[in-house]
């Protein structure tokens, strides 16, 4: 499956990098996260619990962050397995400053699921990854301008 869009965030670039540079605020936006292990800067296995129809299943990920070109581009990959299923991701996402207080954020993923979830839930997977694909960046436009506010 492949997904992408461009989203507009009210907030300079610099401060949606160290956003997604931060790999704890990241994934407590991503829906079904469980938990998250930091094995380096670039490394960490986050799990994260995930329905499609009638099937569900906890997926513990291995993502590596590559390709950084701070403030502007980083390349994710990720390997996750669960009961029966597996996934692997490629993401890519790039920044450019619309002005000193608006970014442009414009990202990729494609996602290759295979197992009990892919076969169980073919029909229903596209709209659930999209509808979780929206509260995700519904999540961190909350955090955003929660970062932006005046204090």
């Amino acid at each position: 499956m492949h997904f992408e869009g461009n989203e507009t965030i009210q907030v300079p670039l610099q401060t949606v990098w160290d956003f997604f540079m931060d790999t704890q605020r990241v994934a407590a936006c991503a829906p079904g996260f469980q938990r998250l292990e930091i094995l380096a800067p670039d490394h960490f296995k986050p799990t994260v619990s995930v329905g499609i129809g009638p099937v569900k299943a906890t997926f513990t990920l291995d993502v590596v962050l590559e390709d950084m070109r701070p403030p502007s581009h980083a390349t994710m990959r990720g390997h996750g397995v669960a009961a029966g299923s597996a996934v692997d991701l490629v993401s890519q996402l790039d920044l450019s400053a619309l002005s000193d207080s608006s970014t442009s954020l414009k990202w990729t993923m494609d996602a290759t699921v295979t197992g009990t979830i892919a076969s169980v839930g073919a029909r229903l997977m596209e709209s659930t990854a999209q509808k979780l694909t929206g509260r995700f960046f519904e999540c961190i436009s909350r955090q955003l301008g929660a970062a932006a506010a005046p204090h």
